[in-house]
């Protein structure tokens, strides 16, 4: 009887132990997978279906403009009957899922997680106002919600044509461990001296870091559109490719960098091989000498700064202490002064 006790226990824990084990394993890979039902199961998310929903609000937390280029997250609130609020997810730090609404943008997009992004090209929004809609397909009776955002131009743009950096040295590889020493006898009637210790090998040395890449020439024109509240249009050119930038000089700020990229780090020497111990015995073994630690590579030169021409026209002038050159290793940068057409 005891025995049959003890087999029945043996066999119960056998199947309990791993069943544990699975159980804990499939809520391990439920957390990894994102599963939405899970999350409003432990009260992560909510579904919007399952909310009395009254009404929706949009905002944009980190200010009411964008620049071209610029990314700002969206903040929906959802306002039930009871006047109880819920955010949407990310920004807003809420359990409002965004693929539970409906957005619709002009001139800007919007990805599935609610960040607005304005398109770089200036002559997208030049005069225009990016509008967000967005609505709540279950609740086809709320009335959408609208925003406006303003492009503003008073922003720290930047047009990089840096050489790329150089590739990093590989690691030494690591000298071998010496084998110990074989035992000899302590046995005072019949005493043997112990092996010694076998010598570590050297590290290898680091490999050298790649050079930087040189930066392009890069040429720079400046036109001024006049008016009440005047904008620098700018063009930037280099291997082929234009950037067109429109800068507020009340606040804005356009940075050019055509700097050599920068060298290769070094790879790491590889570590000498420990020497071996000696033997035990009578006398004991000596132990063997460590291998030499591998030497460092050597970081990569820095690549050439491009050549940097700036063509302003004269109307411009007075607002060049907006425009910023950069190019490390390079040569100074030109500057003319002629007439410059409007760019667009």
């Amino acid at each position: 009887m005891a025995r049959l006790m003890s087999l029945t226990s043996l066999t119960i824990r056998r199947w309990t132990i791993p069943s544990c084990k699975t159980c804990l394993g499939m809520v391990f890979l439920l957390g990894l997978s994102g599963c939405t039902s899970m999350k409003v199961h432990l009260g992560i998310k909510v579904y919007l279906a399952q909310i009395p929903a009254a009404s929706i609000a949009v905002s944009l937390p980190n200010g009411p403009g964008m620049a071209p280029g610029e990314k700002s997250p969206l903040v929906v609130v959802v306002t039930e009957t009871d006047g109880k609020t819920w955010q949407t997810e990310g920004a807003g730090k809420g359990k409002v899922m965004w693929k539970d609404l409906h957005v619709t943008a002009t001139v800007a997009t919007v990805n599935q997680k609610g960040i607005l992004t304005l398109p770089k090209d200036p002559r997208i929004s030049d005069g225009k106002l990016a509008h967000i809609s967005i609505t709540v397909p279950s609740h086809p009776d709320i009335h959408s919600a609208e925003l406006d955002v303003p492009v503003r131009y008073n922003y720290a743009f930047t047009s990089n044509f840096s050489g790329s950096p150089g590739s990093s040295g590989m690691s030494g590889s690591d000298g071998m461990d010496g084998a110990g020493g074989s035992s000899g006898s302590m046995d005072p009637n019949n005493p043997s001296p112990g092996g010694n210790g076998g010598n570590g090998t050297d590290g290898s040395n680091g490999g050298d870091g790649g050079p930087g890449g040189n930066a392009p020439p890069v040429q720079v024109r400046i036109a001024l559109r006049a008016g009440s509240h005047p904008l620098l249009q700018v063009g930037v050119s280099a291997l082929g490719k234009d950037k067109l930038y429109l800068v507020d000089p009340q606040g804005g700020s356009l940075t050019v960098n055509a700097d050599g990229g920068p060298g290769g780090s070094g790879g790491r020497g590889g570590r000498g091989g420990r020497g071996g111990s000696g033997g035990m015995g009578t006398p004991s073994g000596s132990s063997g000498s460590n291998g030499s630690d591998g030497r460092n590579g050597f970081d990569g030169s820095p690549g050439k700064g491009g050549s940097i021409t700036v063509t302003y026209d004269p109307q411009a002038k007075a607002y060049m202490t907006v425009i910023r050159l950069s190019n490390k290793g390079g040569p100074a940068p030109v500057f003319k002064e002629e007439p410059v057409a409007p760019l667009w």
